[in-house]
């Protein structure tokens, strides 16, 4: 703690050595009878009409009143218009303050400093979602305001156990944490593990909320043991199922926990439709999961190794594709996957004007191109079409790349070894999956340990009128999310 100079001409000076002189550090002195005033703000950062009209004028109409306060420090307390004022005695606080849009008052003879919110408006306002898809919901989604993406979440879950605990990470950043959770729902246990990680965080700066994610985790893995999203609405059911959200300034993007492999078979617009179309929604995504990670290692299995496994007509007409193709149907579906992987990463990068066309080109014309070159079969074209267009249902770009990662595993471990390759990596990935644990939650819960009761919205989605309880492997304080009505 460094104690503020009794000595406004001072402080400022100071402040803009502070500062380097940046052309940003604007500064006022007022003499009031013979007292300094110093003002000090951020032009980057703070609204300069705001400075001009309460708080210039907020210290004439002190000037004038001057005789009500004991003297002029009081009296510019209580004379200016502003929700956020309070004072400090900390200079070293300074820095944080003036970054954030604040502008700092100080008087010749107090040890204090008057701070007064004046900030810029530097945010985008409230918008639909880019990142995620909305068929059937609420179209808004958070920003970069910290106070808006509260706010947001405030006024769908209008409860006072909705609690906030607030920490600052980033010695040079400063950056705003915000870990919400609903009191008497949530785990506190797990609450306490995750500010205690939290704490331990010691970095230049906090920028996003992914410079955190591997903080939090316990064990390493290809696939997402954070859920991340920037829908509120997304984040007021997490939180009413007992989760806990973390919330990072500067961010749009919130960070869920603790999550399961499950929830990424789910989408927020499941609460808003009838169970038996769900289900069998659930259905599909399955069969599309296991489609994108094993059709081409199981194609290869089944042309290199196991042909005997195929049907002699179909045999016969994959040879007739083949022929005159000179490379192993390893490398082809190694080609084609790779040469689909670099398109998709380059739709995502691009402008949304030249993604479409990208698209169009890279499917059709280097597909059709590469087939009657002679480099790649049709039937390998087709494998690789089916299990890419399976892979788009996933909408989670950490997900996506878990399942790529596995899906080249698998393809590697059919090439050497067949259908014994595929269901023994098989059983490898299935015991990684079921020895990951975050928060004393396993990832594949509630399948592994199994749980009759969280069956009814695994898979299933039972009628909203029975799901009774919330999950149990999130949190079994308070389980009741509804009563049954007689």
């Amino acid at each position: 703690m460094e104690k503020i100079e009794k000595n406004a001409k001072k402080v400022i000076e100071k402040t803009k050595k502070l500062y380097g002189n940046s052309p940003d550090v604007n500064t006022r002195l007022i003499n009031l009878k013979g007292t300094n005033i110093g003002i000090i703000f951020l032009e980057s950062s703070s609204q300069a009409s705001t400075i001009s009209d309460f708080i210039i004028k907020g210290t004439l109409y002190t000037k004038t009143n001057k005789n009500l306060f004991q003297n002029i420090f009081d009296a510019l307390k209580n004379s200016l218009f502003n929700s956020q004022l309070f004072t400090i005695n900390d200079y070293t606080q300074f820095p944080y303050f003036l970054s954030s849009g604040f502008t700092i008052i100080v008087v010749d003879g107090f040890s204090e400093a008057i701070i007064m919110e004046t900030r810029a408006q530097l945010d985008r306002g409230v918008t639909e979602s880019t990142s995620e898809p909305i068929l059937r919901g609420s179209k808004d989604s958070f920003t970069e305001s910290h106070s808006k993406n509260l706010g947001l979440i405030r006024k769908r879950i209008k409860d006072s156990n909705l609690w906030f605990d607030e920490m600052k990470l980033g010695r040079r950043t400063q950056t705003r944490v915000s870990i919400a959770y609903i009191n008497g729902i949530a785990d506190p246990k797990k609450l306490k593990e995750i500010k205690k990680r939290l704490k331990k965080i010691d970095v230049d700066g906090v920028l996003d909320s992914g410079n955190i994610r591997d903080y939090l985790i316990e064990n390493k893995s290809v696939f997402p043991q954070i859920q991340s999203s920037e829908r509120p609405d997304v984040v007021s059911q997490a939180l009413l199922s007992g989760k806990i959200v973390i919330f990072v300034e500067n961010c749009p993007f919130t960070l869920i926990l603790p999550n399961v492999f499950i929830d990424y078979l789910h989408t927020s617009e499941d609460e808003n439709q009838k169970s038996s179309n769900i289900t069998f929604t659930r259905v599909l995504r399955t069969i599309a999961l296991i489609i994108t990670i094993f059709t081409p290692a199981i194609y290869i299995a089944i042309t290199t190794y196991d042909q005997n496994t195929i049907p002699d007509k179909l045999l016969i007409s994959l040879a007739i594709q083949r022929e005159g193709v000179p490379f192993p149907t390893t490398f082809e579906i190694i080609l084609l996957t790779t040469i689909f992987e670099i398109l998709r990463e380059s739709d995502l990068r691009s402008p949304s004007s030249m993604s479409a066309a990208m698209s169009i080109v890279g499917a059709l014309v280097l597909g059709q191109a590469a087939v009657d070159a002679g480099i790649v079969s049709p039937i390998t074209v087709i494998v690789v079409a089916f299990t890419s267009i399976c892979s788009l249902i996933f909408t989670d770009i950490d997900f996506m790349n878990g399942i790529r990662s596995w899906r080249f595993i698998f393809i590697l471990a059919a090439s050497v070894l067949g259908i014994i390759g595929i269901l023994s990596f098989a059983i490898i990935w299935l015991v990684k999956l079921s020895s990951l644990e975050n928060l004393e939650t396993s990832y594949l819960a509630p399948f592994a340990p199994f749980s009759k009761k969280d069956q009814s919205n695994a898979i299933y989605k039972a009628p909203e009128e029975k799901l009774i309880t919330r999950p149990n492997y999130v949190s079994k304080l308070n389980p009741h999310r509804q009563r049954r009505t007689k």
